[in-house]
């Protein structure tokens, strides 16, 4: 009995990171690495996109400024979905009945390189994150669903690099709790 090569599958199936749908998935696993938690299974539909060990959710955004197909030297603009959601569990295959943000923090991953002969998504130096609390997005943006780069930089948000993502994830978790002790 033939039995299907996963590597061929992957190659197959998998390899175009330029794609928004893989380039989202591996911006997950990037921040997942950045946090140390790819010891769990990504759950597609979930809710959240990562759990750290401390429990806290993390909503990973992704968006890059080339793509897949011919751009005729027009790059894409940096925008994200930050619209509240009716979240679905899937541990306890539930829905919620109003709209939220469900995740604690989130972690817009941006694939920065704007030239496709030398672009990597492997390559951690051509990306940049930016981090923000959902109470953060609530109190600025309301049931607002989309959000450009630029307008996240006009309220503090910074660029940060992979080498500092998780340190500034748990400074972002730190003031989120503190602001909830008072």
């Amino acid at each position: 009995m033939k039995i299907v090569d996963p590597h061929d599958f992957w190659k197959w199936a998998f390899s175009d990171f330029m794609s928004n749908s893989l380039r989202g998935i591996l911006a997950e696993y990037i921040v997942a690495c950045a946090l140390n938690c790819t010891d769990q299974l990504r759950k597609e539909w979930d809710a959240f996109d990562l759990r750290m060990d401390d429990g806290k959710k993390i909503e990973v955004k992704s968006s890059g400024y080339l793509q897949s197909w011919y751009q005729d030297n027009n790059h894409s603009k940096i925008r994200f979905d930050i619209g509240p959601k009716k979240a679905w569990d899937a541990e306890t295959n539930t829905s919620i009945k109003e709209p939220t943000r469900s995740a604690d923090i989130y972690v817009f991953s941006v694939f920065s390189t704007r030239d496709k002969v030398t672009a990597n998504p492997l390559d951690l130096s051509q990306w940049f994150f930016l981090v923000c609390s959902s109470k953060f997005l609530n109190e600025k943006f309301g049931m607002q669903k989309t959000i450009g780069l630029s307008s996240l930089e006009k309220q503090g948000l910074v660029r940060l690099t992979f080498n500092n993502l998780k340190s500034s994830i748990e400074k972002k978790i730190s003031n989120f709790e503190a602001t909830f002790r008072s």
